[in-house]
């Protein structure tokens, strides 16, 4: 019972890890979209249409996958 419990933990902390990691990824994007390199008066609808992809999807999965195995890496290793 207490083996169930330890593994459910550890699944929803990767979950919630690299849900923040994507997190991130995408308030990046975000603010990118409203630098001056990427025009004026755009709206948050438009800019939230041009980052919420496929592609931009899959690179941030990919990204918190990779965050994910590197930090608990180093916190296993300190």
């Amino acid at each position: 019972m207490e083996r169930e419990s330890r593994s459910g933990r550890t699944v929803l902390r990767a979950v919630i890890e690299m849900a923040f990691i994507i997190f991130l990824f995408y308030s990046n994007l975000l603010m990118g979209e409203f630098t001056v390199a990427n025009g004026q008066g755009k709206t948050l609808s438009a800019a939230v249409y041009d980052i919420f992809t496929l592609t931009n999807f899959l690179i941030a999965l990919v990204s918190a996958g990779i965050g994910y195995v590197v930090f608990e890496y180093l916190r296993r290793k300190f």
